[in-house]
Formats: C-alpha cells, structure tokens, sequence
C-alpha cells in the first residue's frame, strides 16, 4: 500500500511521462518474461520505498510483483528466454540488459544505452507509441526527480 504522498509521486510521474505504455520485465521459474501493460497495470504492482540515509533518505516508488502476479502475468506474457539474460552482457545491469532484449525484439534496432529522461521520451517506440522499458523491483521515480514537477 502506497501513502498519499507516494500516490501523488505516482500521479505526478504519470502526468509528465512521455509514455503510457509500459514493457514489464520479470523472472518466473527461471525464465525472463515481458509483458506490455497500461499506466493502470502497472500502478497495481507499485510500492513506495525509501533511499537509505548515506543515500539522501529521499522516498522513491519502486516495482514489485509478489510470486502470484508473476505466475498469473507469465499465462499471457512473452517468454524472452533464460533469466540469465538480464546478465548476459555484464558491462551493463539487469535492466538494461533487459532493455536491450525488448529493444532489439520488439523493433529490430541495435539497442545502444542513453540517459534520456521519462519525460522526454520513452525507451522505444512501436508503431508511435512510446513504451518505458522496466524490470521488476526497478525504482520507477524518486522524489528528487518529481520536485522538478511541483511535488510538495
């Protein structure tokens, strides 16, 4: 269960992300899935979570699946192969390991990493619809971030 000001994050980072759409990665039974869901798909697997001290203690809201969502998700998901995927280029982490898997399948383009903010763009486009690549237990915003938006 998310607090008020962590469903304001969520709002705030919705309202000014460019895209909408969402490629989901995830592990089930040692297999690397994606699934494409809405804006609202996501939310439900939203958690708010907190940056250790050293970190700055700021609040951040983050993605994470229980066992059961997993394995109901995977029924309708894409199988992309071996969890060992999202280390299979060790120069770069899970999730843009993961990245680079959905890039490359979903578009045919060679993936290359940038830093380009959600705000801006999404990780890829298909068929003109953005889609933000993300991997299960990623951070999605941070309230550092949000700030630039208007957050309180």
């Amino acid at each position: 269960m998310m607090t008020t000001h962590e469903k304001a994050m969520a709002r705030i980072y919705n309202k000014n992300s460019a895209a909408h759409v969402y490629a989901l990665g995830f592990v089930f039974e040692r297999k690397l899935y994606v699934s494409k869901l809405s804006w609202r798909e996501l939310y439900t697997f939203m958690v708010g979570d907190h940056a250790s001290s050293a970190r700055g203690g700021y609040s951040k809201i983050r993605i994470r699946m229980s066992a059961s969502a997993r394995r109901e998700l995977s029924k309708t998901a894409e199988l992309l192969g071996p969890a060992e995927l999202l280390t299979k280029d060790p120069k770069y982490n899970r999730g843009e390991n993961l990245e680079r898997e959905v890039t490359e399948r979903w578009t045919g383009e060679t993936w290359t990493k940038d830093s380009v903010p959600f705000f801006v763009k999404g990780d890829i486009n298909v068929d003109g619809v953005e889609i933000q690549i993300k991997l299960d237990s990623a951070e999605l915003t941070n309230e550092k971030i949000l700030k630039k938006f208007g957050l309180k």
